[in-house]
């Protein structure tokens, strides 16, 4: 959204952001650690949009507060950069017990705590616990960090998958992309990783989180017939203690209550807003997405990417041309 934002205004065009928290960023802001990024660096760069006339408003969050077809009618074009919001869940039997808590939840409180900022809701701490992450991809390494920094007891952080190798091998040549095994600084400040292992059900007295029964898993590999699948390994189920779960397993979709539904903006086959990417319009004319919210989730290059080449589509759209 920031990276569409500047493109338009540095090409002439009158731009607001619409934004639902107190403070434009997104998960840069919200979901990135401080130990990670810290937050001059977004507050710098958002002085400088205003200063170039750029307009933020923000606890405005369209679809409750503002319609999102009051939105359309009164602009020559909107763009949605809404990310993907929905957390991928964990449908097992203890789920709704005191202690497990999707990791945004986490670290959004920390985020805000460490801005010295109201924290809304029951306060989410890892402090004095025994942590579990599951999931080990980088939302489920800035919970390592966030759990270590808070003072918790241990923390261990669990992956479906097997464990990758350390280098390139026959599967991945040069140029693929190395699906290669990530060591981050959190996980060197200190964690426990368990790989192939599935988790099977919470466990907890007077409906609080005491543990996670979890079972090493095998995978067997796919063929031309038939995906992947696993099979549990008998006789290492087992119960591993922990007062604090978080659950970093991705995210699904962006938020469809709302703007999206509201209007009845056209869903792609995984529930993201569709827009193609040769001119990134969506189904409805004059209206455009961009980022995690056309893609799914992904990196934020990825995002600063599709937000330039977005708001070079959208000038073109006004102007007949564009000089982005």
């Amino acid at each position: 959204g920031l990276a569409t934002a500047a493109q338009l205004n540095y090409a002439g065009h009158h731009v607001t952001v619409f934004e639902r928290d107190d403070a434009p960023g997104g998960l840069l802001r919200y979901g990135i650690p401080d130990f990670k990024l810290e937050k001059w660096v977004i507050d710098r760069r958002i002085q400088l949009l205003e200063q170039e006339g750029v307009v933020f408003k923000c606890n405005t969050h369209v679809g409750v507060t503002i319609k999102m077809d009051e939105i359309i009618s009164e602009h020559h074009a909107v763009v949605i950069a809404a990310g993907s919001t929905i957390p991928r869940d964990l449908d097992i039997p203890g789920r709704t017990l005191e202690g497990v808590h999707f990791a945004m939840d986490f670290l959004k409180q920390q985020n805000k705590r460490v801005s010295n900022k109201k924290v809304e809701g029951d306060a989410i701490l890892a402090t004095g616990q025994d942590v579990v992450v599951i999931g080990g991809g980088d939302t489920g390494s800035d919970c390592v960090g966030t759990s270590n920094r808070q003072g918790a007891t241990s923390v261990t952080q669990l992956e479906l998958m097997p464990k990758p190798p350390a280098s390139r091998n026959d599967v991945m040549p040069w140029p693929t992309y190395p699906m290669t095994l990530k060591t981050t600084s959190s996980h060197e400040e200190g964690a426990n990783r368990e790989w192939a292992v599935l988790t099977k059900r919470f466990v907890g007295e007077a409906g609080k989180l005491t543990g996670i029964e979890i079972v090493n898993i095998i995978w067997k590999a796919a063929t031309i017939d038939k995906p992947a699948k696993f099979e549990e390994v008998e006789g290492t189920t087992r119960i591993l203690p922990c007062q604090k779960v978080f659950l970093a397993m991705g995210f699904l979709h962006p938020q469809h209550k709302g703007f999206i539904d509201d209007v009845g903006l056209a869903l792609d086959a995984r529930g993201n807003v569709f827009a193609n990417e040769t001119d990134f319009e969506t189904s409805i004319s004059k209206v455009f997405a961009a980022g995690d919210a056309r893609r799914g989730q992904s990196l934020v290059v990825w995002a600063i990417s599709e937000g330039r080449e977005c708001a070079r589509k959208v000038d073109e759209f006004l102007m007949g041309s564009s000089s982005l």
